[in-house]
């Protein structure tokens, strides 16, 4: 599932440890995304011993997963480091659920360091518009997920940050907006993968700011500025930004009331198959094999 433009690894992880104090002032989507997937798994019988925070962030989801799985074990998993550290000062907090066995890990969910059907429940809260190939996360989730285990994720569609993509083409030709895969092309990467049956939906957000300068903060303080590899190498300036910032107010219908930025939440959740097959390795079914009389 090929898209471009593509992410600076280095400096995305260096975005987010810069935000990992100021994060939760401004992960409001994050948590309209959570409870839109909890909602979303009622009807989904989820047994689940060891579960995987994918992109985990500060540990917003923590406690919700304690108190609706009752898991063993919860691993979060983020490229963070500092974003890790503010997940560990919270979970101090939470000593009275200290029968549920807590691990810290960062890494890339690219190259998860987990064996093989280790895991019963994976959740991945707006990680996949920070990578930049989703099906080989989706390869990794499908090898460490135990046969019958879930992963439920959100994520951003093709129509999310329109609104400031369009203000910066005014100004230059450099990548500014991540392109975000759409609903059918995240399905079809998730069977390809390994996951089966795959339940997608969609659903529209739109966040009303003041002003400008709010927004600009808030994508700072949860790490959702520009790091594309085609971005500007130069720095952007006051003027085009000013610039950009103008035309984005001029494009809204809300006679100088603000601005309205639009959000695409794909929501979706599979289920594990177990272990693949190798390609070179031939399975037979042993009651197709005839007898031989002699």
């Amino acid at each position: 599932m090929d898209k471009s433009p593509t992410l600076n690894l280095r400096d995305l992880r260096r975005r987010f440890d810069k935000a990992a104090e100021r994060f939760d002032t401004a992960d409001f989507v994050h948590a309209v995304t959570r409870e839109g997937l909890f909602a979303r798994l009622d009807p989904v019988l989820v047994k689940a011993k060891n579960i995987l925070d994918l992109g985990s962030a500060t540990g917003g989801a923590d406690h919700a997963l304690r108190r609706r799985f009752r898991p063993e074990h919860i691993i979060s998993l983020d490229v963070s480091r500092n974003m890790l550290r503010q997940s560990i000062r919270k979970r101090s907090g939470l000593r009275r659920l200290s029968f549920c066995r807590s691990s810290h890990i960062q890494a890339d969910a690219s190259r998860l360091p987990l064996v093989d059907q280790s895991i019963d429940f994976v959740f991945g809260n707006l990680l996949l518009p920070f990578v930049d190939h989703p099906d080989v996360v989706f390869k990794e989730v499908a090898r460490v997920l135990t046969k019958g285990g879930v992963f439920a994720f959100a994520t951003l569609g093709p129509d999310s940050l329109a609104e400031i993509g369009r203000a910066w083409n005014t100004v230059d030709d450099f990548s500014h907006v991540n392109v975000f895969p759409d609903m059918h092309d995240i399905g079809d990467a998730l069977v390809q993968s390994g996951l089966r049956d795959p339940v997608l939906d969609v659903d529209r957000l739109t966040i009303h700011y003041e002003d400008s300068a709010k927004l600009f903060t808030d994508l700072t303080n949860v790490g959702g500025r520009n790091t594309l590899q085609q971005r500007n190498p130069s720095m952007v300036g006051r003027k085009r930004f000013e610039k950009m910032r103008a035309t984005l107010m001029e494009s809204q219908n809300n006679e100088g009331n603000g601005v309205d930025l639009g959000l695409e939440l794909v929501y979706g959740h599979c289920w594990g198959a177990g272990a693949r097959p190798n390609a070179t390795d031939y399975r037979i079914d042993a009651s197709a094999i005839g007898w031989r009389r002699r």
